[in-house]
């Protein structure tokens, strides 16, 4: 099975500190932990793949490899996940969604199939 786990790119936004990170040489404020996590639960025998788009991008050949496309958003990486989305609907690549983008606004993403919500508390 091979997976590629996909970071949205975060807008240039204050806390992107995107002005700030070419003093301190890095090209990224946040790594994407969250999906290195999911990773790390995976079976060891899979091929995963992370491309973290605020730093690299996506290319249609990583797309065409994989067997499924991961992705974890907040609400901030709206326009980046629909980009991706729409880039893996026109491949045929099915998406597993998950992030605080989906748990409370999943209906507004029918192109994508499979979520990971969060169970609200009673």
């Amino acid at each position: 099975m091979k997976i590629l786990l996909v970071s949205p790119q975060t807008p240039d936004t204050f806390w992107s500190f995107k002005h700030v990170l070419r003093f301190v040489s890095k090209k990224a404020a946040f790594p994407p932990l969250g999906l290195l996590t999911v990773a790390a639960m995976l079976p060891r025998d899979w091929e995963l793949q992370v491309v973290d788009l605020n730093v690299e991008r996506l290319k249609d050949s990583d797309l065409r490899s994989a067997d499924y496309v991961m992705i974890s958003a907040m609400i901030v990486h709206q326009e980046s996940v629909r980009e991706v989305a729409a880039r893996c609907a026109a491949l045929g690549k099915p998406m597993i969604a998950g992030g605080p983008l989906f748990t409370t606004g999943h209906e507004g993403f029918p192109e994508i199939h499979h979520f990971v919500l969060a169970k609200p508390k009673k």
